[in-house]
């Protein structure tokens, strides 16, 4: 009877000395970000899949905001602080991982009347041009390919930090950006003025320097 009054005993003192662990070392692991873009060192970084995501919205007849998202993606950045304008992004999407909460109609979407993931299986977007218009946002233009189609996209980016991150021992720098295309110019165009043309896109990016 009483290993038994132990055990539950144990534990819970387990859980409060983890705690108490976590509560001192939680101010040394946390990073000292900075929005200052000078401290983002120059170099070639890598995205962190683990810490991104890419959503699309479009209104549907009027009724709500269709949301999707895409599960695998991967872009790199190049940069110098000191030279904003020199930067570079380049990104790749897999249009077969395509995520709606609906795998028929994710399937259906992927099909040849929207996205035709079998015969364009990847999204890329190349920047050209970095314009800065704050101190922590920038106009980022850049060529996007899409269902075979090649037009130009400004994405409006803000940058939200950078610092030492111990816990994945890089120099990481975190970006948010959003833009919006007309779907017809890419040539998807089923159900066009019935669906709205216009989508917006919203993009979720932490960067690890190499």
């Amino acid at each position: 009877m009483r290993k038994h009054l132990l055990k539950p005993a144990a534990a819970g003192l387990s859980l409060a000395l983890l705690a108490a662990c976590t509560s001192v070392v939680a101010p040394l692991l946390k990073p000292d970000v900075s929005t200052e873009i000078t401290k983002v060192k120059a170099g070639d970084y890598e995205l962190d899949p683990t810490h991104a995501s890419v959503l699309f919205r479009i209104n549907h007849l009027g009724f709500s905001t269709y949301v999707g998202r895409f599960e695998t993606f991967d872009a790199s950045l190049t940069g110098d602080a000191a030279d904003p304008a020199s930067s570079r992004v380049e990104a790749v999407i897999d249009m077969t991982s395509l995520d709606v909460a609906n795998a028929p109609f994710a399937t259906e979407l992927m099909g040849p009347d929207w996205f035709d993931a079998e015969a364009f299986p990847q999204a890329v977007f190349r920047s050209t041009s970095v314009a800065m218009t704050g101190d922590t946002k920038a106009k980022v233009t850049g060529d996007l390919t899409l269902h075979g189609v090649t037009a130009p996209v400004t994405l409006d980016v803000t940058f939200n930090g950078a610092a030492y991150d111990r816990l994945r021992g890089a120099d990481v720098a975190g970006f948010s950006a959003v833009t919006t295309i007309d779907r017809t110019v890419f040539g998807v165009s089923k159900f066009s003025g019935l669906v709205t043309d216009t989508v917006d896109i919203e993009i979720q990016a932490e960067f690890m320097k190499q």
